[in-house]
Parts: C-alpha cells; sequence; structure tokens
C-alpha cells in the first residue's frame, strides 16, 4: 500500500463534519458515529493494503483521485450504517402474514386503552405504594381485585413471562419433592424451552406417568407417594395428540390431589380469559374453568388469548400464591410498571363486556369472512392502478400463531401481488424496508397481504406501502 493511497483518506474529523454525516450525530449521538467513520476508514486501509488500488464501490473507484473524492465515497458509506442501525432499531410494522399472534412480530397487539395507558403510566405511578395508607405494598397488588372479579382467585401474582412462572412455581412450592404429570405433557415450545429441562433447573423432581398418547386417573393415584409435592396438568398449546389419546382433565386430578394432600397445578398455556369457541374456534381451557374446578395454582400467559402484554399471570389460592411471592427469584422475573399499566388496561375491557372489540387479537380472531372483504376492497381502492402489477382480492387461510390453537385454519381474505418486474422475495423485502414496513407472506410468485392479521387502523398505510414499493423501483 502505497503512501499516497493511505494519503487521499479523510481524516477523522473531516468526515464527522461531512454535510450528511454531520446530521447523523445528533440523530444518533457522536460517539456511535464516530465508531462508525472509524470502522469505515479501517476497512478502508485493509482494502488498499490487500489490492494496493482502491476499494470497488458501484464503479465508482475510477473518479478516486482526490481527497475530496474518498471524502464523498466513505460518507456514503457511514450513511450506510447509519441505514443498516436503523433497520435494527424496534419499530413500528404491519403484520400482514395471516399469523395473528406471530411471536416474531410481537404476538399481541395492544388496545388503544393499553397503549395510552403506558403514556400515562410511563412517569411516576403507584407501582408499590397504597394510594390509601401511603404503606408499600407487593408490585401488582391493583390487580388483586380485578382478577378476583373476572376469575374467582384468591390471589394473584405477575410475572415476565409464562415459562418465568412455570420455573418459580415449581421451585417455590415443589424444589425438592417429585411433581406427578403426564409424558404426553412435557411440551417444548419456542426457544428451546423443554419443561424436562425447567424441572431439573426448579429442584422438582420430574414424576412421569402413562404413555405419549394415553395417560389414566389411575395412574395418577398410583403415583402419588410420601415425597410428592403436587400433580401436574399441562395443557399443549401448541400442538395436538389425536386418534387412540386420553388424558385427564384438570377436573379429574383436583379429587385425587385432594386426596392425597398434594397441589394441583394447572398451566393453561394461552391465558384465555374467556371461551373463544364463542367466536367459532376450538375450545381452549381459561382461567375461570381451572379455577372453578379447584386448581391451587393456575398459570397462563398474557400476551396471547388474553391479548395483553407479555408476562405470566399467576392465579390461585391465597397460601399458595403468597409463597411464591416470597421465595427470592419471585423478584428476579418481576414485571415493570409499563407491564403492568398495559395488563390493567386490558383487563379492564374485560371488566366492561368490550372485550370483543377493544382487545385487538379478539376482534382479529372473531372477525368475519365479509368484514374482512370488505376492507380488502377499501385498500385495493386506495392502492389503484399499479404500474406493472397484478392485484387480485383471494380467499385464504390465516393461523393464529403464538403456541395458540395449533391447527386451526382461519378463513381469511388477502391481497394478491405479483410484479412482472421483480420477483416476490424482492417485492417482500421492498415492503419490509419502505418507511411504512410490511411483513406479508409470499405464496408461489406472489405476496400476499392477509387482512386477517392486520389492524384495521393500519388499512390506509398498508395501501400507501404497497404504493410506495411498487413506485420505487
Amino acid at each position: 500500500m502505497s503512501s499516497e493511497s493511505l494519503s487521499r483518506l479523510p481524516p477523522v474529523q473531516d468526515l464527522l463534519s461531512h454535510a450528511t454525516v454531520e446530521p447523523l450525530v445528533a440523530e444518533h449521538g457522536r460517539e456511535l458515529v464516530l465508531d462508525w467513520v472509524r470502522e469505515v476508514l479501517a476497512q478502508t486501509r485493509e482494502q488498499l493494503g490487500q489490492s494496493n488500488s482502491s476499494p470497488s464501490n458501484d464503479g465508482k473507484q475510477s473518479a478516486l483521485r482526490d481527497r475530496a473524492s474518498w471524502t464523498e465515497l466513505l460518507a456514503e458509506q457511514v450513511q450506510r450504517h447509519a441505514r443498516t442501525a436503523d433497520l435494527q432499531q424496534l419499530s413500528r410494522v404491519i403484520n400482514a402474514t395471516g399469523v395473528v399472534l406471530h411471536t416474531g412480530l410481537g404476538r399481541a397487539p395492544l388496545s388503544d386503552a393499553a397503549r395510552q395507558a403506558l403514556s400515562e403510566l410511563g412517569g411516576h405511578c403507584n407501582v408499590e405504594v397504597d394510594l390509601e395508607t401511603a404503606e408499600r405494598r407487593y408490585r401488582g397488588h391493583q390487580l388483586e381485585a380485578t382478577f378476583r372479579a373476572l376469575t374467582g382467585c384468591e390471589d394473584v401474582l405477575i410475572v415476565n413471562n409464562n415459562a418465568a412462572a412455570t420455573l418459580l412455581t415449581l421451585q417455590a412450592l415443589c424444589a425438592g419433592r417429585e411433581v406427578v404429570i403426564s409424558r404426553g405433557q412435557l411440551i417444548e415450545i419456542g426457544g428451546s424451552f423443554r419443561l424436562p429441562e425447567i424441572f431439573s433447573l426448579s429442584g422438582a423432581v420430574l414424576r412421569e406417568i402413562g404413555t405419549t398418547n394415553r395417560t389414566h386417573v389411575g395412574d395418577y393415584q398410583a403415583a402419588i407417594r410420601a415425597n410428592t409435592a403436587a400433580v401436574m396438568h399441562v395443557h399443549p398449546s401448541n400442538f395436538r395428540v389425536i386418534g387412540f389419546s386420553e388424558t385427564p382433565a384438570i377436573e379429574d386430578l383436583v379429587p385425587i390431589a385432594r386426596k392425597h394432600g398434594v397441589i394441583a397445578i394447572d398451566d393453561i398455556g394461552s391465558g384465555a380469559l374467556i371461551d373463544v369457541a364463542e367466536f367459532g374456534l376450538p375450545a381452549e381451557p381459561t382461567f375461570p374453568q381451572s379455577l372453578a374446578a379447584g386448581a391451587d395454582v393456575v398459570l397462563g400467559s398474557g400476551d396471547k388469548l388474553l391479548g395483553g402484554p407479555q408476562c405470566g399471570i399467576i392465579l390461585g389460592k391465597r397460601e399458595a400464591v403468597e409463597r411464591i411471592r416470597q421465595h427470592p427469584l419471585a423478584r428476579a422475573v418481576r414485571v415493570g410498571k409499563l407491564t403492568l399499566a398495559a395488563l390493567q388496561a386490558t383487563l379492564d375491557a374485560y371488566l366492561r363486556g368490550v372485550e370483543a372489540t377493544e382487545i385487538p387479537t379478539l376482534a382479529m380472531l372473531s372477525a368475519s369472512v365479509e368484514s374482512l372483504r370488505f376492507r380488502a376492497r377499501q385498500v385495493a381502492d386506495e392502492i389503484g392502478a399499479l404500474p406493472d402489477c397484478s392485484l387480485e382480492i383471494a380467499n385464504e387461510t390465516a393461523a393464529v400463531g403464538g403456541g395458540s390453537l395449533p391447527g386451526v385454519d382461519l378463513p381469511t381474505v388477502a391481497l394478491r401481488l405479483r410484479s412482472r418486474s421483480m420477483s416476490a422475495n424482492e417485492f417482500s423485502r421492498r415492503l419490509r424496508l419502505g418507511s411504512i414496513r410490511v411483513f406479508g407472506r409470499i405464496q408461489q410468485d406472489d405476496v400476499l397481504l392477509d387482512l386477517r392479521s392486520v389492524l384495521s387502523e393500519d388499512d390506509s398505510r398498508l395501501a400507501l406501502a404497497v404504493r410506495y414499493a411498487v413506485s420505487n423501483q
């Protein structure tokens, strides 16, 4: 590498003060932009050292005869770092995949009231203080009366997700003792969460009974002995066993637990508060049903069929929940004020009996095909004629997602788009990277934008995103 080549590279300060780089400092901070500048310069020096010539960059290398040309080129590379950084930030997207509870896209979208609560309670709030007595209380005490009214529980504890709820419950109530559970319920969920490993981590002793497809009440009765702490029922919310299969319900297990003086734990998975069968979906276990059956502790998620923020919900008998609350691990998995604020606002919709309309997840699951087709026509009209691109309204099937209601196909309506000048992969990429970011799905050579998973408030933004992706080829 010649000294002449090196001498053409601009110093750090020249790049930082360049007209297109300097505004990035105000947006991203000087330290981050300085890292980008140094990285760009280091990479360029390395390339020059390897080839003893200017690095290839869209055919511009022939113009790199002076420092000013180098500065322009390297400033452009710094801008690319900024654009990449923008794409790596959390940002609002439109979920047009047809998967209502899309884990990668944040599962349950929050209601308007929940979003408003996040704004209002983002400052100081009575997260651990009793307003009447000014005394300190446990975090989440504000939700106890609400959950009691909605489910019939005696006490409640909110943690950061249902995996944490399971681990904490087993460790607080069952460490060093056996927990009886059916082999067919030793589930694995996303993120390598395996129930046997959670048992091992908690210190509880796993006592498997029955077989993968059939477990009987008698298997539980025969397995309980002096070292048994609990019988546990886990709803396999992300898979189904069909055919020659049988497993006792929590209603069958509670009498056995009572007879032998052990705890009955029920993990209902998706955290439903109401029977989703009223929407034409297969029945899912609910918190009220499990508690009415007599379970001592019931576990579930807040961001699936309940339609709230990500959290784990522990409901049950006061003595059992209080033991869990007092365990040292409870502090490690507790939630912050924003989760509690969003959950409180979500539960309020259930109290007022307007959950089907105000909670987006339930509104999406219960939407009629006719209403989706009406919205699809409106979006198509807003998109209008597209150059070199076809658009049709098609009947499709969608999924619930999020490990809930596996195998359920929801009838839906989608916009089917096909470009004659770019592939479906490129079209989908443009939609994801646009100023309005849209995730659809690819079916053969078409891009499908499924209205089942799109918030109605985003319909016009979806139309703009499509027009932008097509017009900026």
